[in-house]
Formats: C-alpha cells, structure tokens, sequence
C-alpha cells in the first residue's frame, strides 16, 4: 500500500511536532514578543500520537521524524521513542533538535532506537550564537553534537540557515568542520514562514554563496550519494573531508516535484506541505482507524503540486500561506 498524491509524489514520511515550546527564541522562528504557547490540554498526548503513527504506518508511512518547538523539553519523550520503533512498519526514527539537551539524552535516546539527529546550529561565535537564538549558550549544543557522535546517532546532520548580514562570515568555518569530523553540514535558504518573519527580506541569501565561498577557499565540492535518511539536500564532499555539505534549496531550487512528507502538528493537524495553510484535526476520528486513514488520504488528496515562496517574497500564491511560524508547525 502507498499514499500517492495527485501528483504522483509518493508519501512514506512524517514528521511530528510533539510540543510547541522551545528552550530558545530564534530570530527565524518567532517574533520578538515569542509564541502564545498552547495550554496543555490542546497539545496531542502520546497515546493519540502512536494512534496516528500506526494507522499511517499501515497506508505506507515508514519514515518518522520528531520534531517541535524543542522536543527534549517534552517529559517522556524517550518513551514516545521506544514506542514508536515497535510499531509494524516504521524503519526509520529521526529527530530535529537545537542539542542544547542533547548530550543528557542521547544514550537513552540511541538505546530506545533513535536513528538518528539533525542539530540546528546557526552560528559557531557565542555571543553570535546567543543573539539569534535570543538566549542559548553555544557550548551546551557542542557537547550534544560530541555526544551524538559517540552515541552513533548518525547520520549527525547539522542545519545552518544562512542569513545575510547575521552568519554568512562563518560559511567557510562551516563548511572546514566536515574535514575532520564525520559531521554532516547542511545549508538551508531562509524561508518566509509566518507572520512574524518581518526581516526575510533583509536576510535571504541564496545558497549560491556557499558554492563561492568554497570556491574562493580552494575547496571544490564533489557531488556525492545523500547520507542516510535522505532528504531534499544537494549532497557534496569535500576531498579528503570526512563529512559532507548539504544546500537546501526551498526557495531558489525548491524540491516541492520529491516532497515526501505529511506534518503533523502538536494540536493534532495534519498538513501536507509546510508553506501553506490547509490542515485538516485528527482528534474528531481517533479512535476509528478507517475513518483516522480516510483523514491522511483527504489531506494528501488535496497537496499543491508546489509552494509560493519565491526569492522576492511570496508570489503567485493562489490561496494563503500559513500564519504559524516555524516553531508552531515543526520545521
């Protein structure tokens, strides 16, 4: 069984926003006056979670990333892990995470089957890095990437979303940490998501700049094969190097012809692509599997073969874009 689109995009991929609170306050993610969080009772429990994860696992889902806000602030979230590898079907655990907790967790983490971790990383400066995350220390976040390596949760995939004027000086040292550590770095375009995003004009930088820079530095970029859990990344190495670059392209380039991926929210919506609104709740047919499949199938039936974002802003766009920022939808 597959879920096919209307677009002949086959789906075997979700990622599940399991909390929207975070530890951090990225310039990217939220406004200055942060997020209205959601009350408890509002966020998805666990149990509703799994339900959802098994009955897409049965339509060809197989492929789970949890995401959030930060999901090692949510307790229990080892527990979710162990009980998500023992559903039928699911063959690949990942997870987003800004590593600030990352090294207190990542033996119990590798040890109740996580695969693997993406790491968001922006900056390698510490009073840099504090004022885009609006409060985080640098350091807690190099200790979980060290303890991600020595736990084997790798592929160990870095994200750094480049913003002009902010971290594009720091491309080069970047790009010189796949040298000697398996380490796995990986450029992403500034997106335009939410209604607080007030400054993407003034920060996009097309992922053309990495190419230059690695040119300028004498370090040509062979295309090589995805690392493991592949995604929409251009994957190069650097001779000699022991890890790769990866450029995602949403916006230049975007990969909206392979998007894979359903979106779960932590309120329980299900959404077929991160740029627009639609999304339908899943907590009406909990607890009635066919009717809970019916949902996936409806909302993949009604995907846009692309998203509206666009270099200049967003344009084009048939139908609105979402109002939830990224912490709120899960990256």
């Amino acid at each position: 069984m597959a879920l096919i689109d209307a677009h002949g995009r086959n789906h075997d991929y979700l990622r599940i926003s399991v909390t929207d609170r975070c530890n951090l306050r990225c310039v990217y993610c939220m406004g200055d006056e942060g997020i209205e969080q959601l009350p408890h009772d509002d966020i998805l429990s666990y149990e509703e979670i799994l339900e959802v994860v098994a009955a897409g696992a049965e339509l060809g889902i197989s492929k789970i990333r949890i995401t959030g806000g930060e999901p090692l602030v949510r307790r229990g979230i080892v527990g979710l892990v162990r009980e998500i590898t023992s559903i039928t079907g699911i063959t690949d655990l990942a997870m987003t995470t800004n590593g600030i907790l990352l090294a207190r967790f990542a033996a119990k983490l590798k040890k109740a089957g996580l695969n693997r971790v993406n790491i968001s990383l922006d900056s390698l400066q510490p009073e840099k890095y504090k004022r885009i995350t609006r409060c985080g220390e640098l350091q807690p976040v190099l200790d979980g990437i060290e303890a991600a390596l020595e736990h084997d949760l790798k592929p160990v995939k870095l994200n750094i979303v480049l913003m002009k004027g902010i971290n594009e000086r720091e491309a080069l040292d970047f790009l010189q940490m796949t040298l000697e550590k398996e380490l796995h770095v990986r450029f992403i375009e500034y997106m335009p998501i939410g209604d607080h995003d007030r400054g993407y004009r003034n920060h996009y930088l097309s992922l053309g700049y990495i190419e230059e820079v690695a040119k300028n530095a004498g370090l040509s970029l062979s295309p090589v094969p995805l690392p493991g859990g592949a995604g929409p990344a251009e994957s190069y190495t650097i001779p000699g190097s022991k890890g790769t670059v990866g450029l995602i392209h949403p916006i230049s380039k975007h990969f909206c012809d392979s998007c894979n991926r359903l979106r779960l929210t932590a309120e329980g919506n299900l959404k077929a692509c991160l740029y627009w609104q639609d999304e339908k709740p899943v907590r009406p047919v909990l607890g009635n599997k066919e009717a809970l499949q019916a949902l996936i199938r409806e909302v993949l039936s009604s995907k846009p073969v692309e998203h509206q974002m666009a270099p200049d802003g967003i344009c084009g766009s048939v139908k609105p874009g979402t109002m939830r920022g990224m912490s709120k939808t899960g990256g």
